[in-house]
């Protein structure tokens, strides 16, 4: 009789069989059973068999299992024994959970992951990260079904910000001028509504800041000019034009140091503006547009907010229309401030909703709504799930069963979105004390205090996002959608597909999904290393480090931008969740915003619903020259340099990507070469 047995970590242990009685009394009852005295008889059997076939030996747990296995199959156990397995499995999951949290722990001790670019290595971003790795391996081994939690391990879709799973909401556009009449409170007192432009922009900041403590993703003001003029013009002094300057500088300045999320990032914060014609709307916009011109304390560019500038006919686009003189403003800072980027009111799906469009920096648009108003204010994205289109490619290699995999991936994919939705529907005001609390989500006034948010975040969009459409195409018909027309057809008809299936999720279920241009980021390289190892290396599509963005042209693709921005420009219209394109320039055409305007007006006549330009924005940190810097400063050899660039939408300093972005930043390629 054996008396001792080895645990998988090596270390022997005293044998107690009543923790096998236990084991298989609580399968037994997972599916009826009540007989506790049939689950002894049974580890009777199984500690029989092990004496028999283990003299000598001291049995390891996973024989022990084993043994429990076959005994409860031939006794007739079946179910039993299907209970047990899965058990058995599901403890295995949380083992291994734990072993790569910890390894998880070890590596972000060192250096924090770049799953967003506003990441620092400070104290309280590993602090944070840790407790976010915890809280992913917590939700996948304990929360999500098996087959969710199976298809976002493998590789088959990625579930976005996984360690807020059952915590919150993605994001919001902030009615910011409701929040100035009525005032709010921040958990220390109240704050009351601001009686000079100055208080205003500081609060302004620290709304966008409050927020941000209560949700993962970006913050957005929708109207930001016409808020702030309607807020002007009932203060008793209204301010002047050095006096708004001095306002928009100093929220500039916050936006760019105060951090949110545990100190460890500044708010992802955005600001829509362009369409407010009244007097203290254009000075809003003008101080604004001036102050991001200006830059920081020694001239630096921003990085937050970023800017987003709404082109409308009738109102900014013709050189007839009031704010046309603010359009070329906008246009004279894109040309070296890399914002403002500019959403089009005029796009064919667009028009109708007149300046109620707002985008985020990511790209996130919020406008379709089947439980209230259709405008942008007090509502965002609720979660998002991407798709790996180029794993569907490689498992099927043709048309048709793509498809067919493409259909099924798209099931699970929202009843994956319905899950984290009923989950998020059962939080009150008490988890989400300023974005319920302060009455920022849609119909949240509503709510008893510690009544479930589902009634105000059905307002929201569940968004159905993906990557790769550029590899699938090369793997399906041998070229991508830049390089023949066959390739744009079949991009067309997959993303269209996509686009009805979503269409098809709103009346079955009566909420609001969206199909989402995904700005992979954490998410670029992750989906092509697990297909790699799956898959190979096969040329063209798991030979770099990355997949491409959403329904974009690789990067490396060399084309003009006129053609570029012609091919994506399809897309924008079926992404109704968000979309945006961009073209690359080799250097800041801060001379040339003929340019410049030139390629806002292509994208317009093109149906883009958001689009922006990027180029590389060096700076010296000892000079402070700005330009583009090879390797050493060109006026003081200095080697100190902030390379910005634009990642997935927002700006950021080179050094915070990830490797896959890096990579990225790598292989593109410039669109200037002959456009016009």
């Amino acid at each position: 009789m054996f008396t001792e047995i080895r645990k998988r970590d090596g270390r022997i242990a005293p044998f107690d069989e009543q923790k096998i009685t236990e084991a298989i009394f609580k399968a037994a009852k997972a599916v009826g059973g009540e007989d506790r005295s049939i689950a002894q008889d049974l580890t009777n059997q199984v500690v029989n068999y092990l004496n028999g076939n283990n003299v000598e030996m001291i049995p390891s747990v996973e024989e022990i299992q084993d043994v429990v296995e076959k005994v409860l199959i031939e006794n007739g156990h079946a179910r039993t024994a299907k209970a047990y397995i899965l058990y058995r499995d599901r403890r295995t999951r949380m083992r291994e959970g734990k072993t790569e949290l910890m390894d998880a722990v070890k590596e972000i001790l060192v250096e924090t992951s770049r799953e967003n670019a506003n990441i620092n290595n400070s104290p309280s971003a590993k602090m944070l990260q840790i407790a976010m790795a915890a809280s992913k391996k917590y939700y996948l081994t304990n929360l999500l079904p098996e087959d969710m939690g199976e298809a976002h391990d493998k590789g088959f879709f990625h579930i976005h910000d996984l360690d807020y799973y059952a915590k919150t909401l993605n994001c919001l556009q902030i009615d910011l001028k409701n929040l100035f009449q009525k005032g709010f409170h921040t958990g220390n007192g109240w704050i009351r509504p601001p009686q000079r432009i100055y208080s205003a922009a500081a609060l302004s900041a620290i709304i966008l800041q409050s927020n941000q403590n209560d949700m993962y993703g970006g913050q957005s003001f929708s109207h930001f000019d016409r808020d702030m003029g309607e807020v002007i013009r009932g203060f008793k002094h209204e301010p002047d034009e050095e006096e708004t300057y001095q306002a928009m500088e100093g929220l500039i300045y916050n936006l760019n140091t105060m951090h949110s999320r545990a100190g460890a990032q500044v708010p992802f914060s955005s600001i829509n503006f362009g369409t407010d014609t009244t007097p203290e709307g254009r000075m809003v916009t003008r101080a604004l547009l001036k102050a991001y011109e200006g830059g920081l304390g020694r001239g630096e560019n921003p990085v937050f907010p970023n800017l987003v500038f709404r082109v409308k006919e009738g109102v900014n686009f013709n050189q007839e229309d009031p704010n046309y003189d603010l359009f070329q403003l906008a246009l004279r800072v894109a040309s070296h401030r890399l914002n403002p980027a500019f959403s089009f009111m005029d796009a064919s799906f667009n028009r109708k909703y007149g300046d109620e469009i707002s985008y985020m920096g990511c790209r996130t648009r919020t406008i379709a709504n089947r439980h209230g108003q259709e405008v942008s204010a007090g509502r965002g994205n609720i979660a998002s799930v991407s798709l790996n289109i180029p794993r569907l490619a490689l498992m099927t290699r043709g048309v048709e069963g793509f498809f067919k995999e493409l259909d099924k991936l798209l099931s699970l994919a929202v009843r994956q979105l319905l899950h984290r939705f009923e989950i998020l529907s059962e939080l009150t005001e008490k988890d989400l004390p300023f974005l319920i609390g302060e009455r920022l989500y849609m119909d949240s006034e509503k709510l008893e205090p510690c009544e479930p948010i589902r009634e105000t975040i059905k307002n929201g969009t569940l968004s159905i996002g993906f990557i790769g459409l550029a590899e699938a195409l090369t793997i399906l018909v041998g070229s991508h959608h830049g390089e023949t027309e066959e390739a744009q057809e079949l991009g067309l008809k997959i993303v269209e597909h996509m686009w009805k299936s979503t269409q098809q999720f709103c009346d079955e279920y009566d909420l609001n999904f969206a199909l989402y241009a995904t700005p992979a980021e954490g998410l670029s390289g992750r989906f092509l290393n697990i297909d790699r190892k799956e898959f190979g290396h096969l040329p063209g599509i798991t030979d770099k480090e990355y997949y491409t963005n959403s329904y974009h042209l690789p990067v490396n693709y060399l084309t003009s931008l006129h053609q570029k921005i012609k091919i994506e420009g399809q897309y924008h219209t079926y992404c109704n969740g968000g979309h945006i394109s961009y073209v690359e320039i080799p250097s800041p055409p801060k001379n040339n915003v003929e340019v410049v305007e030139k390629i806002i007006r292509h994208m317009a006549e093109c149906n883009v619903g958001y689009g922006g330009i990027n180029y590389p924005v060096d700076e010296c940190h000892e000079c402070n020259y700005s330009g583009i810097i090879s390797h050493n400063c060109p006026q003081c050899q200095g080697e100190s340099i902030r390379r910005i660039r634009r990642i997935t939408g927002y700006l950021s300093t080179e050094d915070r990507f990830n490797s896959a972005k890096k990579a990225e930043l790598r292989d593109r390629k410039s669109h200037i070469n002959n456009c016009y």
